[in-house]
């Protein structure tokens, strides 16, 4: 038992958990949105985005790869991200369909995952779904900084990058769609054997 607590307490995941309490501190610099709030929610933002990043690195590097952090990473990126697009979207400052078709497919790709645990197969993240989250996470920047800061204005640079983040999101998902479809027939023809 200490044993597989010592494995889901790593190092990496430590950090994954620690994005995901950024999480509500972000959400309520966004509760009250002016330009200082804006700034430090963005800040936060911008560290735990960076932590996405660290978490990877130090498991491949300590060698402490679980299915535990396949599974709680990209669910920290959707915790974190998904949070950060309802706020703006409350606020109007991004257009709400979009932050469902994001969401939605957020929460399918989850189901698919988890679904597919319990087969026993670990669906990671491919790479259409990291360029994704980096798409995301750039849009997010601009976005989430929402007013001018030295006579720059951040939005439309977000909202380039939103639209292309969309368009990731969409294509990703359907990969995933792809990969579980095919998990799930390899699992169900086994069964029939």
């Amino acid at each position: 038992m200490k044993k597989n607590k010592a494995v889901l307490l790593n190092l990496a995941n430590k950090l994954t958990l620690s994005r995901m309490l950024l999480v509500p501190i972000i959400v309520v610099l966004l509760l009250f949105p002016g330009k200082w709030t804006c700034l430090f929610a963005t800040l936060l933002f911008i560290l735990a985005s960076a932590t996405d990043w660290v978490d990877g690195y130090v498991a491949r590097r300590s060698g402490t790869v679980t299915s535990f952090g396949k599974f709680l990473d990209p669910l920290a990126d959707k915790v974190l991200i998904s949070s950060i697009l309802i706020m703006l979207a409350q606020h109007g400052w991004v257009p709400g369909w979009i932050v469902s078709v994001i969401v939605a497919r957020e929460l399918i790709v989850t189901g698919m995952r988890a679904m597919a645990m319990e087969q026993g197969v670990v669906i990671a993240a491919d790479k259409y779904g990291k360029l994704k989250t980096i798409a995301q996470i750039f849009a997010l920047i601009p976005l989430t900084l929402h007013y001018e800061w030295f006579g720059l204005n951040p939005l439309p640079l977000g909202h380039i990058l939103l639209y292309i983040a969309l368009a990731l999101s969409v294509f990703s998902g359907g990969n995933y769609l792809y990969a579980f479809r095919n998990c799930w027939n390899d699992s169900h023809v086994s069964e029939k054997e």
